[in-house]
């Protein structure tokens, strides 16, 4: 708990930093990419770069959440913050890929901290009344976080250079480091306990080699050679194993026992099938707008900012509104918009106009917004103080697990869309061979498109609009089973002690 209450403010401060600073490493280092691959050479591996933080962040994700359950936040928020800078210090003066992909690890380690930690002191520290209009901040800064990545991490490349990507990280640490460290004072209301490292290291084990079986799968590798049939084997093996020393664990990182409160178990379901649809978007919609239409990544990057901002207004909604009515009665609101925005971006065409593509992504945003307040707190809602780190923290994994899937089954679907829509148009040999451009990025650099004749041009994005527009399609298919998962949250809401209200109602009729 806080000493001082006016001290709650720096405490969200240094919460909402160290949240925007591990949020948006992943977007802000993808759109630097290309310039990091082109000066530290290691293209065949540069997809260590991205995998190395997601493992390394999933994996400790439930770990940390766990043992601050048991020995308390502030330590492992602060050790979250201390692992972080450390990391991005060390990937601003990496020599080589492979140097980048471990220091990128380093950081992952820390971001696992972060992210659930700070949710969880978000339900510590504050009454019920307020947490949904906290929560509902700290999920705007999360969803903010997907939109300005890209934006900052162009800016920064263009003007300042690649290693300054990972330097931002070292002043904002800093200031989140101070305010926690000094403005948080936490209770000691925390049991010691063992620590299930078996079930720890299976479960790292297992993270590990299907976050790398879907990155590497359909990439550096075919689906079906031996190393990534030895992936998923290893997942499948550790997987199982994981269950069975879980279920003979006396303090488990992830106890089976509370998927049996039915909403914890709900709202897992719907993160992972939210981040599943929702990552496309973020994904696929600047790649439409620079192949149709044509520009620069950073200006197809500022044509998601109506997203930005619908999913911030759809995170404070959606708290403000937790104390109001039932958390499943708001994301069916949730979903309504989510669902018409993911439809009619489905029907994209190279004809459609930018501003109706403005208007579907804010419909889309602001549906999704409402998950990243509301599932979080509906997550906790029925655990304890002892609880909440290890609810939260699987929450955040499980929304993670569901984002990585995303990108990756739908990836695929794209990319074989496209492929097939290539070679029937381009079958009959006029100007493009049938397989010779399976990448859509060969079509956004304006220098590669104006060596395109215009008419074949034409006929490549038309191809990419509609590949696109169908992955879009198939992105409903989790989306509606999230319904599902919706469905089965119940009635419950968060409930404000009738104590704390009599006071405001007496002070009223004094006046």
């Amino acid at each position: 708990m806080i000493a001082k209450k006016s001290n709650v403010k720096f405490v969200v401060a240094g919460l909402l930093l160290g949240l925007l600073m591990a949020s948006m490493d992943n977007t802000i280092v993808a759109t630097a990419m290309g310039t990091i691959v082109g000066q530290l050479g290691g293209l065949d591996k540069f997809v260590w770069v991205t995998s190395a933080y997601m493992v390394a962040t999933m994996a400790g994700m439930p770990i940390f959440g766990k043992l601050s359950d048991m020995y308390g936040r502030k330590r492992f928020y602060v050790f979250g913050l201390i692992v972080f800078l450390l990391g991005s210090i060390l990937c601003g003066t990496a020599g080589s890929i492979v140097q980048l992909s471990i220091y990128r690890a380093i950081q992952g380690i820390g971001g696992g901290a972060l992210m659930p930690i700070a949710f969880t002191i978000i339900f510590d520290v504050f009454p019920p009344e307020k947490r949904g209009k906290m929560t509902g901040l700290f999920g705007a800064v999360f969803g903010t976080s997907s939109v300005v990545g890209p934006l900052l991490g162009a800016y920064i490349t263009d003007y300042f250079g690649w290693h300054w990507v990972f330097y931002i990280n070292v002043p904002i640490g800093l200031l989140s480091l101070w305010f926690i460290s000094a403005y948080y004072k936490e209770s000691l209301e925390h049991s010691k306990q063992s620590i299930d490292w078996w079930g720890a290291i299976t479960l790292v084990g297992a993270v590990v080699s299907l976050m790398f079986a879907l990155e590497l799968g359909g990439n550096q590798y075919a689906w079906d050679s031996a190393v990534i049939l030895g992936l998923f084997a290893a997942f499948a093996v550790l997987f199982a194993v994981f269950l069975y020393v879980e279920r003979r664990a006396a303090e488990p990182i992830i106890s089976f026992s509370m998927f049996r409160q039915r909403l914890f178990a709900a709202s897992n379901m719907v993160s992972l099938l939210y981040g599943a649809s929702f990552i496309i978007t973020t994904v696929y919609i600047p790649i439409f707008i620079q192949g149709v239409f044509g520009g620069s990544a950073s200006n197809s990057g500022l044509l998601l900012t109506p997203m930005m901002l619908g999913s911030v207004l759809g995170s404070q909604t959606g708290g403000m509104l937790t104390t109001k009515t039932s958390y499943r009665n708001i994301m069916l609101l949730s979903a309504a918009f989510f669902l018409s925005g993911l439809f009619l971006l489905g029907t994209l065409t190279p004809e459609v106009s930018r501003s109706l593509v403005t208007v579907y992504m804010v419909l889309t945003g602001f549906g999704v917004g409402f998950s990243f307040s509301v599932l979080g707190m509906a997550a906790i809602h029925n655990f304890d103080m002892r609880q909440r780190g290890s609810a939260s923290s699987t929450n955040s994994f499980f929304r993670s697990l569901g984002m990585t899937l995303g990108v990756s089954v739908f990836g695929i679907v794209q990319r074989n869309l496209f492929q097939s829509g290539l070679e029937e148009v381009f079958a009959g040999g006029s100007g493009i061979p049938a397989g010779g451009l399976v990448d859509p990025r060969a079509v956004l650099t304006p220098e590669t498109r104006a060596s395109i004749p215009a008419p074949v041009l034409e006929q490549i994005t038309a191809v990419l609009s509609s590949s696109i527009a169908q992955t879009f399609m198939w992105a409903l298919i989790p989306a509606c089973l999230a319904v599902v998962g919706i469905l089965l949250m119940g009635k419950e809401r968060i409930s404000i002690p009738a104590a704390q209200v009599r006071p405001k109602t007496a002070e009223r009729g004094r006046r």
